[in-house]
């Protein structure tokens, strides 16, 4: 085969490898019509979109570290202790919501950094490392809880991110949309978003050639934390109630949206506009099994199988080009 005709199979390899998910979605949700009207009422598809919201929010963030070629497990627990925290300075007053928020999302991204010293400053896997982290801050979570829910979300902050534009779209979805507009750019257009994925294609070669691996991976772990703040405080704003559970399983369901939409774990390739379009496959097919009558233990079977089957797929898509 010519150089050509390499360079062209190549391309055209990547670029599946990219779009394919959003063919994926485009058939799912053909098929949910097929099976059921529900997908056609507009309040509906804006239900599926809130219930999305909180767990894109936290994936899209993570995204940088699983293109580094790490992953961050602690994403749950953050989501947890951030809801708490929230709920607790928020105290169901509209005046003590900008101190919640600057405080949580400070939270956030200090376990985040603390996750990235973890990781930088120590030899074991990520996967370890930041396994024993969200075991830890679940652990602060319950303590500083009392292992019972506390405080209160104020009214006016539930609503207006409950609040449908047009009696459809959802303000807390049109924050997950402008966030994941934010962070795709950043990898896209900057030099930051340049050096991720150097990292993750070769981590030594970008070490030899002068990159700061540290800085960067350090700086994505912060970012992970910091977005997976966030996802508390949109399950927060969207259900009005905090919990010591309330992130528990979200970083599989994270994970599983993340690896659907082409990044792969051993680092180097992946997009945000992937990861997004990975959440509403997730979200369509559990809404699907629902409304089927099969139970949440089925979700977890899907869960599991999305997560090795994408795995395989790209994996193959990676030796092919």
């Amino acid at each position: 085969m010519s150089a050509v005709a390499a360079s062209g199979w190549t391309s055209a390899s990547e670029a599946l490898s990219r779009w394919a998910i959003v063919g994926v979605l485009a058939v799912l949700y053909l098929l949910a019509i097929a099976l059921s009207d529900a997908f056609l009422e507009p309040v509906y598809i804006g239900n599926i979109l809130r219930q999305a919201t909180p767990v894109g929010i936290a994936a899209i963030g993570t995204t940088l570290v699983m293109i580094l070629g790490c992953v961050d497990l602690s994403i749950g627990a953050i989501i947890s202790f951030s809801a708490v925290l929230c709920a607790v300075l928020m105290s169901g007053e509209a005046r003590n919501v900008p101190l919640a928020l600057v405080a949580t999302l400070a939270v956030g991204a200090a376990l985040g950094a603390f996750n990235g010293l973890l990781v930088v400053f120590n030899r074991s896997s990520s996967f370890i490392l930041t396994l024993g982290s969200a075991l830890a801050i679940y652990g602060l979570t319950e303590i500083y809880s009392g292992g019972t829910a506390r405080g209160m979300v104020a009214p006016d902050f539930r609503e207006f991110f409950n609040h449908r534009i047009g009696d459809v779209l959802p303000v807390l979805a049109l924050a997950l949309l402008g966030l994941a507009a934010l962070l795709e750019w950043l990898l896209r257009t900057t030099r930051f978003g340049r050096q991720i994925y150097l990292i993750g294609s070769n981590r030594e070669a970008a070490r030899l050639a002068g990159l700061p691996v540290a800085g960067v991976t350090f700086a994505c772990y912060v970012l992970s934390g910091l977005f997976a703040a966030l996802g508390g405080i949109a399950v927060l704003a969207r259900s009005g109630v905090s919990s010591t559970f309330t992130g528990r399983g979200f970083e599989f369901d994270a994970l599983a949206a993340i690896v659907l939409g082409g990044t792969v774990f051993s680092g180097g390739r992946g997009t945000v506009v992937g990861t997004v379009a990975g959440t509403l496959v997730l979200f369509i097919a559990f809404n699907l099994v629902n409304i089927l009558g099969f139970n949440y233990n089925l979700q977890l079977v899907l869960k599991g199988a999305i997560i090795i089957l994408a795995s395989a797929v790209y994996a193959r898509l990676g030796r092919d080009h």
